[in-house]
């Protein structure tokens, strides 16, 4: 049998597929996590929590790259598929035209990203991830949307992916991954009737929290001279 990455990859990208063909954006999010979330509960079953993070950052690269890859090839019928990616997407362009967007403004992006993550956290904790894994599809499919409409328009197209891939926002995906694992686990040991003792979970808590916290100060410190290399990439 393929090793579970493998599988993972495949059916992430199988699942955008089956978006299309549905064409019905709601549902994305949740054909988007019903591939990996089985291979979460096994690993967590077993007590392996490192690799049940890790078969969910593998998860995330692939929403990420397959997101990204139909945006730049079918920027329109993405922009109607993905939930939010539009208006994350003229957010986006305008803060890189202008400057102006809470993208380089921490008094705005600050409590955003907050919401986010407590909402996600406490989603996570209530439902064993079952509602929070969606959202943080979600969240990935309208950055990606956003990188492969840039991309779609630049001049040099793997330049501005590799760019607008932002270091912070993979460092805020990776604390996410990793929230979504430990808190969901309390709940689903119930559910799943394995043993799972979430005060044992305290260093990737504490690891995902220090995540948080540099994805913020890395933001704040370096969108308004990032933006400018991305301007660069993209031609504009």
């Amino acid at each position: 049998m393929p090793p579970a990455p493998f599988l993972i990859v495949i059916a992430t990208a199988c699942s955008y597929v089956v978006a299309v063909l549905i064409g019905v954006p709601a549902l994305v999010p949740v054909l988007n996590t019903l591939p990996a979330f089985p291979f979460m509960i096994g690993s967590l079953r077993r007590g392996q929590v490192g690799e049940a993070i890790t078969r969910m950052l593998v998860w995330a690269a692939a929403l990420g790259v397959c997101a990204t890859a139909f945006s730049y090839l079918r920027t329109a019928e993405a922009g109607r598929l993905f939930l939010h990616g539009e208006a994350y997407r003229r957010e986006m362009f305008t803060f890189l035209l202008t400057g102006v967007g809470p993208e380089g403004n921490i008094r705005e992006f600050l409590p955003q990203h907050a919401l986010h993550a407590v909402l996600f956290s406490v989603m996570a904790l209530a439902t064993g991830s079952i509602a929070a894994m969606p959202m943080g599809a979600a969240l990935m499919n309208y950055m990606a949307y956003y990188v492969g409409a840039l991309a779609a328009s630049s001049a040099h197209p793997l330049r501005a992916v590799a760019l607008a891939w932002v270091p912070w926002a993979l460092i805020r995906i990776g604390s996410f991954v990793a929230l979504g694992v430990v808190l969901g686990g309390p709940v689903l040991g119930r559910v799943f009737r394995f043993p799972y003792a979430i005060g044992r979970q305290r260093r990737w808590i504490a690891l995902a929290l220090a995540g948080l916290a540099a994805d913020v100060a890395l933001k704040w410190a370096l969108a308004p001279s990032w933006r400018d290399m991305i301007r660069l990439a993209a031609g504009w």
